[in-house]
C-alpha cells in the first residue's frame, strides 16, 4: 500500500468521523435543555477534524505552478 492510498483511508474516515459528529450535534441540539460543555467539545472535535481534512486534502492534490 503506497502512501496516496494511505492518506485516501484516512481521509475517508476523518470524513465519516466528521458526518457523525455532524449528527451528534444536531441531535444534541434538537434536545431542549442540553450539555452546553459537551456541545463546544463536539464543535471544537469537529473544527479539529476539518483541518485535518484540509491538510491531508492539499497533500493529496499536485502543487500547480501557474
Amino acid at each position: 500500500m503506497n502512501e496516496q492510498e494511505i492518506l485516501k483511508e484516512k481521509l475517508a474516515s476523518l470524513r465519516s468521523e466528521h458526518r457523525d459528529l455532524d449528527d451528534v450535534i444536531a441531535r444534541l441540539a434538537e434536545r431542549a435543555p442540553y450539555d452546553q460543555l459537551q456541545m463546544q467539545r463536539l464543535k471544537k472535535r469537529k473544527l479539529m477534524l476539518k483541518d485535518q481534512i484540509m491538510v491531508l486534502e492539499s497533500r493529496l492534490l499536485p502543487d500547480i505552478i501557474a
